[in-house]
């Protein structure tokens, strides 16, 4: 069986520890609707590229990433002690937009299905 590797278990701790901190001290009310889907690191672990996902238009979407680059600092700060890492990397923040992909995939699918189930009716 090969190894987990080590960027993906700090990816997973830094998703548990950033999800915890938005549910109990979130201040900021445009990221306190979000929800972190995943976190990549680079192999160098300098750099995690956190995905968020909120429901919403555009504007809440800007407006969510404009609450993160704001917040970063603070979030990093509250993070690090729970992650007890020798160096705690940076946080970019991404949104993720596999959910509105997958719901669109779902909407057609669900399209075809009701066109198949009216032809075959007539």
């Amino acid at each position: 069986m090969k190894p987990y590797p080590r960027a993906d278990r700090i990816g997973v701790k830094i998703q548990a520890a950033i999800s915890e901190l938005l549910v109990q001290k979130a201040q900021d009310p445009r990221i306190e609707m979000a929800t972190i889907s995943k976190v990549e690191l680079t192999h160098d672990l300098s750099t995690a590229f956190v995905y968020f996902s909120i429901f919403g238009s555009d504007k809440v979407v800007a407006e969510a990433k404009k609450g993160f680059r704001s917040s970063t600092k603070f979030i990093k700060k509250l993070i690090a002690p729970k992650l007890q890492l020798k160096y705690m990397p940076d946080l970019k923040f991404k949104h993720d937009t596999s959910f509105k992909y997958g719901s669109k995939i779902d909407s057609i699918l669900h399209e075809i299905s009701k066109k198949k189930n009216k032809s075959e009716q007539e």
